[in-house]
């Protein structure tokens, strides 16, 4: 096949369905338990992917998304909802360099406060846009400042809209510093601090040698593999002629921009044994935990299905397990989930 073949949600959907297929029947793991897992790109792949593949006869007892990105369209412009579903993770990441007035010592406690006013009264102010009043504007502006760490003159300027790029850039400007996307722990210095973006995202440059030398030392090493193309983190050609295309089942026209939490709610009443784990980093920019959130409490499932849905969240970003502390509750997080999943099988 060429490129065109495999670059785009569905035909990567397809082909990835059709691999795991030949495997099964290969190995004669038909009976097996099957669990899919996905990280950040890989959760819109699994979300839809089980759809795919149980609509093919391959149950699945449950699917892992760790860093999600369930909704491509939630970004379009002339919506709020990106700005929303970013504020909680704003908010840990002011919490974690100490920015913003009288610091709360208990994080969980601090986030459930910025849940609560990101779908309340920040909510209410963007629906309002132009028609806010000035003192609407005064008020929602300061308490937007004690989650951000962003001052209440910023805000206003920006119309109480700050996008992920401008918040790295503006939350440490004073010490001439920006904070990573995936991570918003992680620390850049930028060639000037009046910019409007950051240079780089620090948390990628971090550990993007680490992991580039990682890979190909396991397929030169352990699977004796040799090729004269470069093994590339991030492709960015293939991401410029991705094919964003999405057909949902029960759709009338292909989706622009895929929405894939309505294949994983169809998968889940289909098939009312299948679990879900969403795992999520509390600094993680790239796939804010609350974005993830609402997708999944939209899913519209049924009462008695709702169990089957659980959540975990780790001080780390969107590689939660680069954090060592993480990574350890993480893998017995995982461990719990797959033996309740597998349990959940046998008593159906």
């Amino acid at each position: 096949g060429e490129g065109k073949d495999f670059w785009g949600v569905d035909q990567d959907l397809h082909a990835v369905a059709k691999a795991i297929t030949r495997y099964v029947t290969i190995n004669q793991r038909w009976n097996s338990p099957k669990f899919l897992f996905g990280e950040s790109y890989g959760t819109t792949r699994s979300a839809g992917l089980v759809n795919v593949l149980q609509s093919q006869g391959m149950a699945f007892n449950g699917v892992v998304l760790l860093s999600s990105i369930l909704n491509y369209g939630a970004n379009s412009p002339g919506l709020d909802q990106t700005y929303i579903g970013a504020l909680p993770t704003f908010a840990a990441i002011a919490w974690y360099h100490d920015k913003g007035p009288n610091k709360p010592a208990d994080l969980n406690a601090f986030l459930n406060e910025a849940r609560a006013f990101a779908i309340g009264d920040y909510a209410t102010a963007l629906a309002k846009a132009q028609n806010l009043s000035a003192a609407e504007l005064d008020a929602s502006a300061t308490k937007l400042s004690r989650y951000t760490g962003l001052s209440p003159q910023y805000l206003k300027d920006a119309n109480l809209r700050v996008s992920q790029s401008r918040f790295r850039k503006e939350l440490l400007r004073d010490e001439r510093r920006t904070v990573g996307r995936y991570d918003g722990r992680y620390e850049g210095i930028d060639l000037d601090a009046a910019g409007e973006n950051p240079d780089y995202d620090a948390s990628d440059t971090a550990i993007a040698g680490a992991f580039t030398a990682a890979f190909n030392n396991y397929l030169e090493g352990t699977l004796k593999y040799a090729s004269d193309a470069a093994y590339k983190t991030t492709s960015f050609d293939i991401i410029r002629a991705w094919d964003w295309k999405h057909e949902q089942p029960g759709a009338r026209f292909p989706q622009r921009q895929p929405y894939v939490a309505g294949d994983l709610a169809r998968a889940m009443r289909e098939n009312p044994k299948l679990q879900v784990l969403s795992a999520n980093g509390y600094f993680d920019l790239a796939t804010p935990f609350f974005a993830t959130e609402y997708d999944l409490s939209h899913m519209q499932l049924d009462p008695s299905l709702r169990g089957n849905l659980e959540f975990r969240y780790y001080p780390s970003g969107h590689m939660a397990y680069l954090n060592v502390d993480a990574l350890k509750q993480f893998k017995s997080d995982l461990d719990a989930f797959y033996d309740r999943a597998i349990v959940a099988e046998r008593r159906y």
